[in-house]
């Protein structure tokens, strides 16, 4: 296949190889890019990523290629899948490589790291095109090993990314990729449903009940909203896949996230040691910023405090459940 036609993944963890298959299992050719020479050869030889994404044969469309000179070559389009405090190494290596031509998606649900900002904004930062995007919602990794029916959504600011996306990436009926304009909102949905998950960890171990759960999951939605509105986002994001979605997919179940265990540990009065998941190492800088914004949202902050030390998870996780009766 041409460039044009074949997607480009750096990242052989588990989300890119699982996409890997998925869009090849619909007939596409995919060549992921990875800096482990014994994951490229596994992938390539054996068709399989067994420390990633183990038992799953990959479908015959999928290479590998730990040359990322080889990737800008062939692939046009090229998903970013790499964990958020790799962002500006990979987009650096990656913009050495590619040019103007080239279209660029990233599917990191959580700012970069260490600086705290957008990963579009990393990408801005080190790559030579201006047609980027963000990947964002409800798939999960084994939903999508397993042939399970999930959805995604590409925020652009250039039309012609998202409809890059639509085309190259659904893979009906596993996988349906819809198209936003909103980058900023898609990127701070995707942040936001991580920490929000902590939080719905902390309410479902303190027991609140159902209704109770259900009026906080919408005042999530709605305090999202707030700051992506004050950030220049649309309000509607926050209640789609990248946001609501989100949220609800791993806030519990099966799908059960790190974020929701550590909030289920928090409210059970334990502190699990280590770093916090990635999902919720951004809430200094989200809650930075919606203090320079103006905004009040008390779940944010109250998470913030936990995190930080200064509030008991348990004092904190009532006071929250406790504002899901209160009035903006």
């Amino acid at each position: 296949m041409s460039a044009a036609e074949t997607v480009g993944i750096v990242g052989a963890g588990p989300f890119g190889t699982a996409l890997a298959h998925v869009v090849a299992g619909a007939g596409r050719s995919v060549l992921v890019f990875s800096q482990t020479e014994n994951v490229v050869r596994e992938i390539n030889s054996e068709h399989r990523n067994e420390e990633r994404l183990p038992g799953v044969a990959l479908a015959d469309g999928v290479r590998a290629t730990s040359n990322p000179a080889e990737l800008a070559e062939q692939c046009r389009f090229i998903v970013l899948a790499v964990g958020a405090e790799d962002v500006r190494q990979r987009a650096r290596e990656l913009g050495e490589n590619i040019d103007g031509a080239h279209l660029v998606v990233h599917a990191i649900g959580a700012y970069a790291r260490p600086e705290d900002v957008p990963v579009s904004e990393v990408l801005g930062d080190e790559l030579p095109t201006l047609r980027i995007g963000a990947l964002a919602g409800p798939a999960l990794p084994a939903d999508l090993a397993a042939g399970r029916v999930a959805s995604m959504v590409c925020g652009s600011r250039y039309a012609e990314v998202s409809a890059a996306a639509r085309e190259l990436l659904s893979s009906p009926p596993t996988l349906r990729i819809y198209g936003s304009r909103d980058l900023v909102g898609v990127e701070l949905a995707s942040s936001l449903s991580g920490l929000y998950t902590v939080v719905l960890g902390m309410a479902d171990g303190l027991d609140v009940g159902a209704g109770t759960r259900a009026v906080l999951v919408t005042r999530l939605v709605a305090e999202a909203s707030r700051l992506g509105q004050a950030l220049g986002a649309e309000s509607w994001t926050f209640a789609g896949l990248a946001g609501l979605g989100n949220l609800l997919v791993r806030g519990g179940g099966e799908s059960s996230s790190r974020e929701y265990l550590y909030g289920l540990a928090l409210a059970q009065g334990s502190r699990p040691e280590g770093r916090p998941p990635v999902g919720a190492r951004c809430v200094h800088s989200l809650a930075r910023v919606a203090e320079q914004r103006g905004q009040r949202l008390p779940v944010l902050t109250a998470l913030h405090q936990v995190l930080d030390g200064d509030v008991d998870p348990r004092e904190a996780a009532k006071a929250i459940a406790e504002t899901v009766g209160e009035h903006e």
